[in-house]
């Protein structure tokens, strides 16, 4: 049995921060949020392994300052 907490905790935050929000009009709609979200917000925060668990922010930060 695979562990399931990882994307779990990814659509509990989705839920939190996109699907509970407002009552949406079309999927379209829904489609265009749900994509604003991760690629503003949740994969901007989220810790990469690739990184140095870092998020792409502190990433970012750091690089410009060298």
């Amino acid at each position: 049995c695979a562990d399931n907490a990882a994307m779990e905790s990814f659509f509990s935050l989705l839920q939190k921060n996109v699907l509970d929000r407002k009552r949406w009009s079309t999927r379209q709609e829904l489609r265009l949020a749900i994509t604003t979200w991760i690629e503003r917000t949740y994969h901007r925060r989220r810790r990469q392994r690739r990184l140095g668990k870092l998020t792409s922010i502190e990433y970012e930060t750091i690089n410009r300052t060298r």
